[in-house]
């Protein structure tokens, strides 16, 4: 990794560290938690009330991302899934909720703190059928063809080497096995300088890929029945968007 790519993956582990801090430093407060999402086009606002209402106060307040991933990738009981950037655990709870006693969610970040933060709202939850993992997206710290679902939300955007990712998917999910992911995507037209121009790098913009290079970059990996659908607009030409795609049934871990 070069010393660029060094500086701005420390840039965005400092963000989440503070957001992470930020929520359980709050926990004592007469009134909970404050959330730390930066806008309406970010954070708890996204999910249902009624999802939001079963979790921990702190994990609904820790939520940064810009969509609710859990429930566009139709998760099934039964099922493994990995939450890719799990932050304070929202996700990782729901998905344990809808896959049961009998499926289970794993929860993979690179902040302690906010690896403290999940674990404390798994335990207040009493969640069961999850584990949190200590590791960075491009380097999944888990056996090939060992999951059924990847998720995130709005964590790919930030990562400095998106093929890796991408091939770190595709190695984990098991054959047939699918994603459903929220994240930043760029008009095709904007170019990077101008993706920049809207927001930096720890706040999900800048690092952006277009609709087109998203599309690439997966079906590159082996990756097949892509879909890229805008939801909402973050900034101008930049939309958040519900990523799906497949591994194919004949296809093993690289």
């Amino acid at each position: 990794m070069n010393e660029q790519s060094t500086e701005l993956r420390e840039t965005v582990r400092r963000r989440y560290a503070t957001a992470a801090l930020t929520v359980i430093d709050g926990a004592g407060a007469c009134c909970g938690p404050s959330p730390v999402e930066v806008d309406e086009n970010f954070g708890s606002a996204l999910y249902d009330a009624d999802e939001r209402a079963t979790l921990p106060a702190q994990a609904v307040a820790a939520s940064l991302g810009c969509g609710n991933p859990t429930a566009v990738a139709e998760l099934r009981a039964g099922e493994r899934v990995l939450d890719l950037g799990s932050g304070g655990g929202i996700d990782v709870l729901l998905s344990a909720r809808r896959v049961g006693p009998t499926g289970k969610a794993y929860g993979l970040d690179m902040t302690e703190e906010m690896l403290a933060l999940a674990l404390a709202n798994a335990e207040k939850a009493g969640a069961t059928n999850v584990e949190f993992l200590k590791g960075t997206i491009e380097a999944i710290p888990l056996p090939a063809n060992t999951v059924d679902v990847v998720i995130s939300n709005c964590v790919i955007n930030l990562s400095v080497d998106k093929p890796a990712v991408f091939a770190e998917m595709f190695r984990v999910l098991r054959p047939g096995g699918r994603i459903g992911i929220s994240d930043v995507v760029a008009d095709d037209a904007l170019a990077s300088a101008q993706r920049a121009e809207r927001g930096d790098h720890a706040g999900c913009i800048a690092g952006a890929l277009s609709f087109a290079e998203y599309r690439a970059g997966l079906e590159t990996a082996g990756l097949t029945d892509v879909e890229i659908v805008p939801t909402h607009a973050v900034a101008d030409g930049m939309h958040s968007a519900v990523v799906r795609a497949t591994k194919p049934i004949a296809s093993s871990g690289r």
